[in-house]
């Protein structure tokens, strides 16, 4: 194997904002095949597990990440494959592997047009943290059809300013919503349209977090929700609750030991200011929190894909013979 760094590729290739993290990580892979030495199939396909689980463990969230290697090592396992020239076939899978990713760039625009038909005139949407393909859906609406928008904080990454940002750049009307006013909103939403980290097994969705408690607001107040998300999201995987899933670790969520009573703090001489203990700031949140959560199958309405509209129970049918080979 060369020395080839395949996480610093990864990094490299997500700089264009239009690749997202299973695209990347496919466009990482296929560059290793590049620089491989591998001989046979078998070695090659080593390399590529490898390599995977590399940016598996260097990732902090690798769960759409591992979608994508996921489907491009199932290819190349499964790709027909004559032992005449081994070089011949490398470069084949290299140009199969960067073609897929080009064609997966239009799966967006394919799934706009589908959700599209679900939004009808004066529409009011309410959206969550940011995501290419309700980006394009919302922006194509946006040119044939009234609508307004609702764009949560979603903190602790509060990536809905940036969707809001976008959206009032074209004119279409928003406001930002707090985290924890969704359900005060809620009854001025006509449905709700999210993107999505992964599709699992199951037909329930892995999104920013904040997505399974608005799924279950949407619920209580008989509103649709909605997810989108390209094919290559699909992922082999069945979490049963939320931690189960690869991103949760037993820091999150834990609990600070607080400095026991008459204990002095020591701070600098040189340090006028007096440091306080028990002073919490925004970092230490996002890093005591999750960046994703899961929302049950029986919470989402449809999941429009490029492959369709289809039902939580769709999907996984979609999955086993997506991978059945």
């Amino acid at each position: 194997m060369s020395d080839f760094e395949i996480f610093e590729t990864y990094q490299r290739l997500l700089k264009n904002e239009e690749l997202s993290t299973p695209l990347a990580a496919i466009l990482a892979l296929t560059e290793m095949i590049e620089q491989s030495r591998a001989g046979t199939m078998f070695e090659l396909v080593k390399e590529l597990k490898d390599g995977a689980e590399e940016l598996n463990l260097k990732s902090p969230n690798p769960i759409s990440l591992n979608a994508g290697c996921e489907l491009f090592i199932e290819f190349i396992t499964l790709f027909p494959h004559p032992s005449a020239n081994f070089s011949e076939l490398k470069t084949e899978l290299i140009r199969q592997g960067q073609q897929y990713v080009v064609e997966a760039l239009t799966y967006r625009k394919k799934i706009a047009e589908l959700a599209f038909d679900f939004i009808k005139d004066d529409s009011v949407i309410l959206t969550h943290s940011y995501s290419r393909v309700v980006m394009q859906t919302l922006l194509m609406a946006h040119r044939r059809k009234r609508i307004s928008v609702f764009v949560t904080e979603a903190r602790p990454r509060g990536l809905g300013i940036k969707t809001a940002e976008k959206l009032r750049a074209v004119g279409i009307p928003c406001s930002v919503v707090l985290d924890s006013a969704v359900a005060y909103a809620i009854d001025k939403v006509d449905f709700v349209l999210v993107g999505s980290e992964a599709v699992v097994e199951s037909g329930g969705l892995i999104n920013a977090v904040g997505s399974n408690q608005i799924a279950i607001i949407a619920k209580a107040a008989n509103k649709p929700f909605y997810a989108l998300a390209e094919s290559y999201k699909f992922h082999r995987l069945f979490p049963l609750s939320q931690y189960d899933l690869p991103s949760h670790n037993p820091k999150l969520l834990s609990f600070t030991q607080p400095r026991p009573p008459g204990m002095s703090l020591k701070t600098q001489s040189n340090n006028a200011s007096e440091v306080n203990p028990h002073q919490i700031n925004q970092e230490q949140i996002a890093q005591n929190n999750p960046d994703v959560d899961y929302t049950r199958p029986d919470l989402i309405s449809l999941v429009f894909s490029d492959v369709g509209s289809l039902t939580p129970e769709g999907v996984s049918q979609y999955l086993v013979g997506m991978f059945a080979g």
